[in-house]
């Protein structure tokens, strides 16, 4: 069954073109790792999909479980179940960390006490069961606002899950937390047992891989989609000789 399908997609962002005619298909209960240098395009196609109005589709659409989602706004999107974790997320001044996680176990439809349960469980699960009470991401560490999102998506429990880097900025200690965070938001969909949720992570250095059973990789290179296949391969050869000989690789291969 679909989860997400992107179909020759186009995004603008300040008036120049970033994205250009990207093609994904995701199936439910698959994770795509995507893979880019810096200013691929990465960040930007996660935005368009969550629907950040910075980002303007100027061409194709975007579809979750076969809905043409492409026109609808941020809070629509998520409410249909699309999480996003951002790589740089702001400092929310004056609005405490469990402030926020009950307005997202109330997008998520629990009750009051089902809510506090989520929260507490979810909380004690990465370990910042005595940060709620602190303003959002004010004065976290970097593996503190890592977890800080995490912990939101897993109060929310999206069924499609989008993570921006979310091994870069962590230290040894904590990728580990990190990565099981990662792996129990993927699990089987605790609304609907034969539901199983997708993904589709970024990251650069790769040691969520260690965490995350993936499906494809896929490499973002000027703004278009230039290599789908094993993400541990194309890992390999990123690390061995670079995005555009991985890329020549990856065209040989196919012929």
């Amino acid at each position: 069954m679909e989860s997400l399908r992107v179909i020759n997609l186009g995004v603008e962002a300040g008036g120049r073109r970033i994205l250009e005619n990207v093609n994904l298909y995701i199936k439910e209960g698959q994770t795509f790792v995507l893979f880019g240098p810096n200013g691929s395009g990465k960040s930007s196609l996660l935005s368009a999909i969550v629907g950040h109005p910075n980002y303007r589709v100027v061409q194709g659409r975007i579809t979750l479980r076969g809905e043409d989602i492409t026109n609808l706004s941020t809070d629509e999107r998520v409410r249909r179940g699309i999480g996003i974790a951002f790589q740089n997320p702001p400092k929310v001044s004056g609005v405490k960390l469990i402030d926020l996680l009950r307005k997202c176990a109330n997008v998520a439809g629990l009750s009051e006490e089902e809510a506090e349960k989520r929260i507490d469980s979810c909380a004690k699960f990465v370990g910042m069961e005595d940060m709620l009470d602190r303003a959002v991401n004010d004065g976290f560490s970097g593996g503190e606002i890592k977890k800080s999102e995490l912990l939101q998506l897993m109060v929310l429990d999206p069924e499609f899950v989008m993570l921006d880097e979310p091994d870069s900025g962590v230290d040894l200690e904590n990728i580990a937390i990190v990565g099981r965070a990662i792996k129990k938001l993927l699990e089987r969909d605790k609304k609907e047992e034969d539901r199983r949720k997708s993904g589709l992570v970024i990251t650069h250095t790769g040691h969520i891989l260690d965490y995350v059973d993936a499906d494809y990789g896929v490499v973002l290179f000027n703004g278009r989609i230039s290599c789908i296949g094993d993400p541990y391969k194309i890992l390999e050869h990123i690390t061995k000789y670079g995005y555009e000989a991985c890329i020549r690789k990856c065209v040989e291969e196919r012929r």
